[in-house]
């Protein structure tokens, strides 16, 4: 198996980016074009186990669109052969100081594009610097 393609993974990456501009703008058309519409589809969150494309949907849509602004560090994203990839980023939010969030996200290509088929969103108090 071929790892980080660089033409793949450019494309995962601008899927990436994409889903990160869409979020904190909560443009909820693209974030559900961004995740497979299938109810083998998966994103834990913060406060919520959504199983299926439908739950998922569900939320974005009932989300508030207040304080999603945040930055990112130390993203990982890496390409398994031509149609598999993981992303991985830490997030801050101004709004939660002393808190560093962690997003982990499944992505697959379908004729359609790359969709997440899989995320994990998480909350930790910020590790202290050693």
């Amino acid at each position: 198996m071929e790892i980080d393609l660089p033409g793949v993974l450019a494309e995962v990456k601008l899927a990436f980016e994409r889903y990160e501009e869409a979020l904190t703008a909560n443009d909820v058309e693209v974030l559900h074009v961004l995740f497979h519409d299938d109810p083998r589809t998966i994103r834990y969150g913060g406060g919520e186990n959504l199983y299926g494309y439908a739950e998922v949907k569900a939320f974005r849509s009932a989300r508030s669109a207040a304080n999603l602004e945040r930055t990112t560090a130390k993203t990982v994203i890496t390409t398994y052969g031509h149609d598999f990839a993981v992303a991985s980023t830490l997030f801050f939010r101004k709004t939660a100081p002393g808190k560093v969030g962690r997003q982990m996200q499944t992505w697959a290509k379908f004729a359609d594009g790359w969709k997440v088929v899989a995320a994990h969103v998480s909350v930790i108090d910020e590790p202290k610097a050693s």
